[in-house]
């Protein structure tokens, strides 16, 4: 059966005719296929649920993630009020677990602006100015690229110490080398877009034109890559955490849950599984975002 038939002149065809005419825009079309994507949302719901529990779980327990009962000393689960049990100085897991996740959270997230910050800047700068100072900037990339990622933390953190604060700026300072490489190769292929040269026409300096033009059209690869990155500078402060040079006692993270746990597994295994637990959807969670925002922004797959 056919739809009904509008009068050219009625208000409803005029509508229509309008949205017709506008069509849809790419965030618009981008957004709905985000939603369609099932595994996407799921993570989003996921993630969301996991920065609640970080910011409020900790005013929740009755215990703090510090505290220590000599006679609650691996306390199993479900017992002495400890829902998921005790380590070996009787702190609580959940609190410890909740303050990890939250320490984890901010490690990721800050590290990442830090990347986000210094690699857009430095690629945008590189594409659109070219010539020698773009050879120069990427050549210093590609020497930073040839150092060992881990290598060049530890380096940073042994200099000038460990803390939670330089733990941001270390990781953040290497993982940016990745998004300029990005930001540059989308920078090279908008300087010459029509929106650009005009821009150049109207007299814009290079700064302004970056800022105004460049970056806001950069948006899309850089949200996917964000996503992506998160669970990298999670994973690697994991790491370093667990050779004993990321957060450092009495504080926790996912990553120093995990050394623990492992250390006891035998004699509490229960350390070690809620934390990887924790940490497997926290990975997952991001991991399925970034592929959904992928799917939904790359023009190949529309």
């Amino acid at each position: 059966m056919s739809g009904p038939i509008l009068a050219p002149g009625s208000r409803a065809g005029a509508e229509l005719m309008e949205k017709a005419v506008k069509g849809r825009s790419l965030w618009d079309d981008a957004r709905r296929r985000l939603l369609r994507n099932g595994a996407a949302v799921t993570g989003m719901v996921v993630l969301a649920l996991l920065v609640l529990i970080a910011l409020i779980g900790p005013y929740l327990v009755p215990f703090s993630y510090d505290q220590i009962n000599k006679d609650d000393v691996w306390a199993a689960p479900l017992t002495a009020g400890h829902l998921l049990g005790a380590d070996s100085l009787g702190r609580d897991l959940l609190a410890r677990l909740l303050m990890g996740l939250r320490v984890s959270l901010a490690i990721g997230l800050v590290a990442t602006l830090v990347s986000l910050v210094i690699g857009i800047v430095w690629g945008a700068v590189a594409g659109y100015v070219g010539g020698a100072l773009d050879e120069v900037m990427m050549r210093v990339v590609d020497v930073l690229y040839s150092l060992p990622f881990i290598f060049f933390v530890i380096l940073l953190m042994v200099t000038f110490g460990s803390n939670i604060i330089l733990i941001f700026v270390a990781i953040g300072a290497v993982e940016w080398l990745t998004m300029s490489r990005i930001v540059r190769g989308q920078t090279l292929g908008l300087k010459h877009k029509e929106f650009v040269e005009a821009a150049r026409a109207a007299g814009l300096g290079q700064g302004a034109i970056i800022a105004r033009h460049i970056v806001p059209n950069l948006l899309g690869p850089v949200v996917v890559y964000v996503t992506l990155t998160i669970p990298a500078v999670i994973l690697a402060e994991s790491f370093l955490s667990f050779l004993g040079l990321g957060v450092q006692p009495p504080m926790a993270s996912l990553g120093t849950l995990i050394a623990g746990g492992a250390q006891d597994m035998e004699l509490a295994p229960w350390l070690l599984i809620f934390p990887s637990l924790t940490m497997v959807v926290t990975l997952m969670s991001f991991n399925f975002i970034g592929d959904g925002l992928r799917d939904a922004i790359d023009p190949k797959d529309r």
